[in-house]
């Protein structure tokens, strides 16, 4: 599939998380809608309410949409704004685990749990304890092990946090100070709490030094995701306000991770969002763009293209445009 493909028709959905259970692909997406809001920098106007789950069994067939899996109104403790999903399945049991607004208008993440990949999904009572900001992603180890990666900048409220602790003023490094880390955490086994304090995603230039706060092309925005591929770890993300995807590669899920280069170039639209899944053998690369809605940045869809790596383990750059 050198073509990118788009994969849902009838609705708006942007930020697929791709994984496989039971040997068939589920994508769960946002579901961008319509609201009449005003743009503005934290994002108010992505104003999304529920999620939908989707599945496939081969990469060009046919996408069976399994309906809402959850609503704003099922969460014991939502405020507003339902934004990017993860999925993760441990013992048989699946959990769905999203960013939403508490009745605070602070983000949190929630878990959900099912017997099933197409849900519904029942939310837990409260957020994941010590849980912030945004864009939860979970990887599963070769070991069992499940991590969620985590947060983003801006509306994303990152920048509120220091250390795990809220901050009285919160504001983005100077341009010279280190950047503001994505956050990792091994999950519980429970799959329904961080068993430990997360900790910083440390992505570092070819010298081994952070990359800084003003380095606005290389530096973690937002949508952080891990795979593995060849024994090495690939942490992920887009670079936000300069609308890259780009990746670092590690030797563990903490990292650090040194930079190698951008996966995608600009797409049609502001936000860049994405997920990396193997499936039958191949590797692809699920992201969403805004041509379908005529540029509207708030009105997203998601595609799918082949990925592919050079031999020595770089990923191919792809076309944002194409």
């Amino acid at each position: 599939m050198k073509t990118p493909k788009y994969l849902v028709e009838d609705l708006y959905t942007a930020d697929p998380a791709a994984h496989v259970f039971n040997g068939k692909l589920y994508i769960y997406p946002s579901h961008d809608i319509e609201t009449g809001m005003p743009e503005n920098d934290n994002g108010d106007h992505f104003a999304m309410r529920d999620y939908h789950v989707y599945s496939m069994e081969e990469i060009d067939g046919k996408v069976t949409d399994h309906g809402v899996i959850l609503d704003v109104d099922d969460v014991p403790w939502s405020g507003r704004q339902m934004w990017a999903p993860a999925a993760a399945c441990k013992n048989g049991k699946y959990y769905f685990y999203f960013p939403l607004k508490d009745k605070n208008d602070i983000f949190r993440i929630g878990a959900a749990v099912s017997d099933t990949p197409e849900g519904p999904f029942i939310a837990e009572k409260h957020p994941i304890m010590g849980s912030y900001s945004i864009d939860p992603a979970m990887f599963e180890d070769e070991d069992g092990e499940h991590y969620m990666y985590f947060g983003g900048i801006w509306g994303g409220q990152l920048q509120r946090y220091r250390d795990n602790k809220a901050i009285e003023v919160g504001a983005e490094p100077t341009d010279e100070e280190p950047a503001l880390c994505a956050k990792v955490a091994l999950m519980s086994d429970d799959m329904l709490e961080f068993a430990e304090e997360p900790k910083d995603v440390v992505i570092v230039d070819e010298d081994g030094n952070p990359l800084k706060a003003g380095d606005h092309d290389r530096r973690f925005f937002e949508a952080a995701k891990m795979h593995k591929y060849k024994g090495k770890y690939y942490f992920s993300y887009s670079t936000g306000n300069t609308h890259l995807l780009c990746y670092a590669i590690g030797d563990n899920p903490y990292g650090p991770f040194t930079y190698q280069g951008e996966i995608l170039s600009p797409v049609v639209g502001w936000t860049t969002h994405h997920s990396i899944c193997e499936f039958k053998g191949k590797w692809y690369l699920f992201y969403h763009d805004c041509k379908p809605s005529g540029g509207k940045t708030w009105l997203r869809s998601v595609k799918v293209v082949e990925l592919e790596y050079n031999e020595d383990g770089t990923i191919k750059p792809l076309d944002g445009m194409a």
